[in-house]
């Protein structure tokens, strides 16, 4: 009978096990530390979101050009840093790729056996600058294809194709030689910018008019040109730097952005008035 009160009930102790990693379903300050020195989120000043905060997070997203998708996992999860991290390790595996290298061979990321005289692409294969911006934008447009997927890939691919047409149409001009480099620079800037295959800083944050409701986000990109893309509601726009006598100025389809001195005067869609606008401090 005591055996059934006392001595019956097993009180071996269960060696401590390890917990299952896949069981923790937050991610760990480490990882997001990790995540930081691969991400730029500071304005380069000292000031940004604490690392791992909502804040941080959303910033990390944009800088990836991830936020909004749909793939995306809830912040603050475990899930959200093996996306991220993935991310980051696509963006490694694709250095080789995009870097320029101006020592590349004469010959363009396509056949010249069979090209017709007189043609685009002829003249490409007999002028060596031409092959090397044709093998560089090969490059950077087979990491952005890597980094794409479903509507984004085919997308992607039909602008590729647009593009190509717009760089035929170059037979036109005087000097078209020139007409061809230069369409190849803004190519290759724009499909780098667009998918974060070189490094940027920001995302800058600007107020316009005295409106705090009135808000322009603008990352800068180390292409070349230079590059920027400004976010304001639902609209972006990609810029490209244009010679200036003071400040920075960058020039988009219909939208303008003249930095001087702390401040930015700013035109957003034809024939809109400009705005001026002041850069705040990240909290």
């Amino acid at each position: 009978m005591l055996c059934l009160l006392t001595a019956c009930h097993d009180n071996t102790q269960l060696p401590d096990s390890e917990p299952d990693e896949n069981n923790i379903q937050t991610c760990s300050m480490e990882r997001y530390q990790a995540i930081a020195k691969r991400v730029q989120t500071g304005d380069g000043q000292g000031h940004g979101p604490d690392i791992g905060s909502t804040e941080w997070q959303s910033v990390v997203e944009f800088k990836l050009k991830v936020r909004g998708q749909n793939d995306v996992p809830e912040k603050n999860s475990r899930a959200w840093c093996d996306f991220i991290e993935k991310q980051l390790q696509a963006d490694t595996d694709l250095d080789d790729a995009n870097k320029m290298n101006k020592t590349a061979a004469t010959t363009p990321s396509f056949s010249c056996e069979k090209v017709i005289e007189g043609s685009t692409e002829a003249l490409i294969c007999d002028q060596s600058n031409l092959a090397n911006l044709d093998r560089q934008l090969d490059d950077v447009y087979q990491a952005a294809l890597s980094k794409s997927s479903g509507g984004m890939r085919a997308t992607l691919q039909a602008e590729q194709r647009g593009w190509l047409k717009g760089r035929n149409e170059c037979w036109k001009q005087e000097l078209q030689s020139q007409c061809i480099a230069v369409s190849y620079q803004w190519r290759i800037a724009e499909l780098q910018a667009r998918y974060q295959l070189v490094e940027n800083t920001g995302p800058q944050f600007y107020q316009c008019e005295q409106n705090p409701a009135n808000e322009l986000v603008v990352t800068f990109y180390q292409t070349n040109p230079k590059t920027l893309i400004a976010e304001r509601g639902d609209s972006v726009s990609l810029m490209y730097i244009q010679e200036s006598a003071s400040g920075s100025r960058y020039q988009g389809r219909n939208e303008s952005f003249w930095e001087h001195q702390g401040e930015a005067m700013v035109t957003w869609g034809y024939q809109q008035p400009q705005m001026r606008c002041v850069r705040t401090q990240a909290d």
